[in-house]
């Protein structure tokens, strides 16, 4: 589940569920600063896994160094959205799973 300490405005039409993941070995800061009203900033560990809800349009800037954050990398949060990976997962699964309801062929006749 998403940790919301800052939610999104209640005039959001489309909120999206993310994941970043710090891949680097170096502590990152990220922040989503394009969305008018809100502001968005988490420290992400090497290898840590954020999931957050953002809205359309928001842009996740990554800052990282030592003595200074530096903007290392701005991604689209459309790009990091898993709800479609997810739905597309359960979709599949729902599709195997009727595939097992289908009952198999019976055999006609006895094997003596």
């Amino acid at each position: 589940m998403a940790q919301i300490f800052d939610p999104l405005p209640d005039n959001t039409q489309e909120k999206l569920l993310c994941c970043y993941v710090n891949a680097t070995s170096k502590v990152q800061v990220v922040r989503i600063t394009n969305i008018p009203n809100w502001y968005f900033e988490r420290v992400a560990f090497p290898g840590q896994r954020l999931v957050f809800e953002a809205m359309s349009g928001a842009q996740l800037e990554v800052h990282s160094g030592m003595m200074s954050a530096i903007l290392a990398d701005t991604i689209a949060c459309e790009t990091l959205r898993i709800i479609d990976e997810l739905e597309a997962d359960l979709q599949l699964e729902g599709e195997a799973s009727e595939a097992e309801k289908v009952e198999p062929l019976a055999i006609v006749g006895a094997l003596d």
